[in-house]
C-alpha cells in the first residue's frame, strides 16, 4: 500500500468516527463540485479541527479570509453561539455566490455573512466598521499575501485571540530561503512575522492526509 493510499484510508477512518458530514456540508461539497471550484477546500476532519478551535475560544466573532465554497465556512459558523458573528472574505464572485447558497442551505446565511473582493481592500473597510474584536481568523486565501493578512488580523482581534493560517508547508519547499516561488516566499514571510512579532506566539504543525503533504500554522495574539 502507498502512503498516500494509507493517508487516505486513515482521513476515512477518523471521520467515518469522529467528524461525519451531514447533509449540509455534503451539499456543500457536491454543489462546489458541480459549479466547477477547486479542491482545495479542507478535509471533514480539518473542519472539525476549525470547529473545536473556535469552541476552545469561546468564540462569538470569527474572520475568515478566503470563502471558497463556503465548507470551512459551516464548520466555523457553527462553534458560534446564537448571537454570534461570522464575517467571510472571498475574491471571486461566483465563488461567492456558491458559498452563500450553502450557507443559506445549511441555516447559516444570518450568522455568516460573504463580503466578495480582494482581501486586502475588504479588510481596511471591515476595519472602518469598527467591529467588535475577532476571536478568531483563519487565513486560507492567496499565499502571496499572507504577511498582509496577519498584519491584519492582529489589528482586528484582541489579546487571546487564535489566528490559523493554513497551507504552510508547500510541499515541503517553505524550507527554502531561495525560492522564487511566490506562494512559498508568502508564506515563509508570514512565519518570520509570527515568529517575531511581539505580539504573537505561535506553532507550526506539518501534517499528512488525503489533501497529502501540508500543514498549518498557530499564533495566539499577546498583550
Amino acid at each position: 500500500m502507498s502512503d498516500s493510499q494509507l493517508w487516505d484510508d486513515v482521513d476515512a477512518y477518523f471521520t467515518a468516527l469522529l467528524s461525519p458530514e451531514d447533509e449540509s456540508l455534503q451539499a456543500a461539497q457536491r454543489d462546489s463540485d458541480t459549479e466547477g471550484l477547486p479542491h482545495i477546500n479542507v478535509t471533514p476532519n480539518q473542519g472539525k479541527l476549525l470547529q473545536l478551535l473556535a469552541c476552545l475560544q469561546g468564540a462569538r466573532n470569527i474572520l475568515e479570509i478566503g470563502t471558497l465554497g463556503g465548507y470551512s465556512t459551516i464548520w466555523l459558523a457553527r462553534a458560534l453561539p446564537a448571537d454570534g458573528r461570522l464575517v467571510t472574505l472571498e475574491y471571486d464572485a461566483h465563488h461567492a455566490d456558491v458559498a452563500r447558497r450553502n450557507l443559506a442551505h445549511a441555516g447559516l446565511d444570518r450568522v455568516a455573512e460573504v463580503r466578495v473582493g480582494p482581501a486586502l481592500e475588504s479588510l481596511p473597510k471591515l476595519a472602518d466598521e469598527n467591529p467588535p474584536p475577532f476571536d478568531l481568523v483563519f487565513v486560507d486565501a492567496d499565499k502571496v499575501n499572507n504577511p498582509h493578512y496577519v498584519e491584519w488580523a492582529l489589528r482586528l482581534t484582541r489579546t487571546g485571540s487564535l489566528i490559523i493560517l493554513d497551507n504552510v508547508v508547500r510541499g515541503g519547499r517553505v524550507t527554502d530561503p531561495a525560492s522564487t516561488d511566490p506562494s512559498v516566499r508568502g508564506t515563509r514571510a508570514a512565519l518570520e512575522l509570527i515568529a517575531e512579532h511581539p505580539r504573537l506566539d505561535g506553532t507550526a504543525i506539518q501534517t499528512v492526509g488525503s489533501k497529502g503533504y501540508d500543514g498549518f500554522a498557530l499564533a495566539r495574539v499577546l498583550d
